[in-house]
């Protein structure tokens, strides 16, 4: 993409209301723009990173072997009377009348709806197990929306929810889930969590909670700090491997880890001095087993191999998608902008023309921009007539991994400069080995 061509309207002065670096940046980057009280319009950059996002969480969803689907924004307040969460959900539950004056709510969560599609199609044990997710835009009112995307009313979600014959099949489901997400989360560059934590109203004693950390977080967290050493990595996993999967999840759950509602302070003070953390969290996903909660009030029943109906066991499972661009925001920027991960970024590579004009410089530049999308990379080229400074200030505001500049100097040496966001260092080499060099380290993503 040219630049020129593109619909960038980064800001100059960061706006009033923005109090944490996430709002901050993504407003002055021109990745959202606010429409009213925690909502907002995607603007082209933004949407860019939230589609990278949703599409590594499809990914890892789908290789777990989980299903997609689509459920409406809109549900009948009668499925939510029914499981009994109707009034019990409280103000942050958006209830509204269509013309016929029915109640409907915009859903905070699907567990009624899913139930009621499951209840309606599956009836026998031969079915299961089975697991349906989609990534929605769901709304919950909340009293004092703040901190941009990390707080917002309207937000992208991916819930899903799994339906198991046992209790046994229910928690492979469950750990199943478990290391999904933190596949997902290390593919997106982000080192989250799984704390013990509470229920809240979608239900269940079995839950774990994701946390990045970061001083911005609004949850007070206490951990081990052996959790921080592990990581997934390019393990090959078999997600129908029960042992495998437990395995993990006891080696990622065994280390002291949990947020202030489950904080066991004695347990916490038998780890030694030197590992022990306090510090804070921003919550980016939860999984949940609740057993029965729904399938028993709204009849979600199945014939098992004895012939009895017996309700089926749930869970449900959720990543905050557009949360997770403030989350990474918080945990990746410098008093200049924003430092992308690799495999979230929403250009591969910035191309910085130091002398718009120059015919020399032009056709380096658009040649190198040619070579770059040959290779499979997307490249946004700065092809406005701007200062060198200018550009290199939108370069560092917007936070693309890497940065080409092209300039009379180095093409005399027939160099272009390759520049890493993250750590500031150069290294000149021809345009062909710039290309070669990216091609490589985008291979690895």
């Amino acid at each position: 993409m040219r630049l020129t061509q593109y619909f960038l309207p980064v800001l100059r002065e960061t706006p009033a209301e923005a109090q944490i670096a996430s709002h901050r940046l993504m407003l002055r980057a021109g990745m959202i723009r606010q429409a009213s009280a925690g909502i907002y319009s995607w603007l082209p950059l933004g949407y860019k990173v939230l589609r990278r996002l949703e599409q590594i969480v499809h990914e890892e969803q789908q290789r777990a072997g989980h299903i997609p689907l689509l459920m409406p924004t809109l549900q009948s307040a009668d499925l939510w009377r029914e499981s009994g969460r109707y009034d019990d959900y409280g103000a942050e539950m958006l209830r509204i009348k269509d013309r016929h004056q029915r109640d409907m709510l915009y859903g905070p969560t699907n567990e009624e709806l899913i139930t009621d599609i499951f209840r309606s199609a599956v009836s026998s044990y031969k079915d299961l197990p089975l697991t349906l997710y989609h990534i929605q835009w769901k709304f919950r009112d909340e009293m004092r929306p703040r901190f941009g995307v990390m707080r917002g009313r309207e937000f992208l979600m991916k819930d899903g929810y799994n339906f198991d014959l046992t209790v046994e099949d229910a928690l492979h489901a469950y750990n199943r889930h478990m290391v999904s997400y933190i596949r997902t989360y290390e593919r997106m560059g982000l080192k989250a969590i799984p704390m013990r934590a509470d229920g809240g109203p979608i239900g269940g004693d079995h839950t774990h909670e994701f946390l990045v950390l970061a001083p911005t977080g609004e949850s007070a967290v206490f951990y081990d700090k052996a959790v921080t050493d592990l990581t997934l990595g390019d393990r090959a996993i078999d997600f129908h491997d029960r042992g495998q999967v437990a395995e993990i999840v006891a080696t990622w759950t065994a280390p002291y880890a949990r947020t202030d509602e489950r904080h066991d302070p004695e347990a916490f003070g038998r780890i030694p001095e030197e590992r022990r953390v306090e510090g804070r969290g921003i919550e980016v996903g939860q999984i949940f087993f609740f057993g029965t909660k729904y399938s028993e009030p709204l009849k979600a029943m199945v014939v098992n191999e004895a012939g009895e109906r017996v309700p089926v066991q749930m869970g449900s499972h959720g990543i905050g998608v557009s949360r997770l661009v403030g989350a990474l925001i918080e945990a990746n920027h410098d008093d200049r902008g924003i430092i992308w991960p690799e495999g979230v970024t929403p250009f591969h590579v910035g191309i910085v023309n130091l002398k718009q004009g120059d015919p020399a410089c032009d056709a380096a530049s658009l040649a190198l921009y040619a070579g770059l999308r040959d290779a499979g990379l997307d490249p946004l080229y700065d092809d406005r007539e701007e200062r060198a400074g200018a550009k290199f200030a939108t370069m560092d505001l917007i936070g693309l991994p890497w940065r080409l500049t092209v300039g009379p100097r180095g093409l005399a040496a027939g160099k272009v400069e390759l520049t890493s966001r993250r750590s500031g260092e150069s290294e000149e080499m021809t345009a062909e080995a710039a290309v070669e060099r990216l091609r490589g380290i985008y291979a690895g993503v």
